[in-house]
């Protein structure tokens, strides 16, 4: 291969066609479960973090020991939750048993939605592009801006008196 390399266009026609094989090859993924069938993610948004675990069933949803509908009160957090199983077509096929600790009810329910999107990928591989085509497998990095010295509230300055 060496030889036949004599001139610069030579050397971007060899890279170009190792890299179309590298970028052809289909990542295989296997599927990561406990010996209980399980799979396990961990969400996060804003300051919630959860620990999702999904296993096949019938499509009960448990959060924090309690039933989806005790803990998360308002349907559109209800809705945010069964977004993933929608997305990927799997409604009512798998049970989710998370934990969830921090932020406020908003942020645990992108927390644990982002957990359930990363243990459906994780136990079922093939679900993997319809989730990241939709942006559940991507972790909502937004936060609260930090309270500075000298300001009211992270930007808002003090009222200005000029007497």
């Amino acid at each position: 291969m060496a030889e036949d390399i004599k001139t610069l266009d030579d050397l971007k026609s060899a890279v170009s066609g190792t890299e179309a094989a590298v970028a052809e090859a289909p990542v295989k993924r296997e599927p990561q479960r406990d010996d209980l069938g399980r799979a396990y993610a961990t969400g996060k948004r804003k300051d919630a973090v959860a620990r999702v675990w999904v296993k096949p069933g019938s499509g009960k949803v448990t959060v924090n020991g309690k039933d989806i509908n005790e803990y998360f009160a308002r349907p559109v957090l209800q809705m945010i939750l069964k977004q993933p199983f929608d997305v990927a077509g799997v409604a009512g096929q798998y049970d989710v048993q998370a934990t969830v600790k921090g932020g406020g009810l908003s942020g645990q329910a992108g927390a644990v939605k982002h957990g359930i999107s990363q243990a459906l990928q994780l136990h079922e591989p093939s679900l993997r592009a319809a989730l990241k085509a939709a942006g559940f497998l991507t972790r909502d990095s937004r936060v609260v801006e930090r309270k500075k010295y000298g300001r009211a509230k992270a930007r808002r300055s003090f009222q200005f008196s000029k007497r």
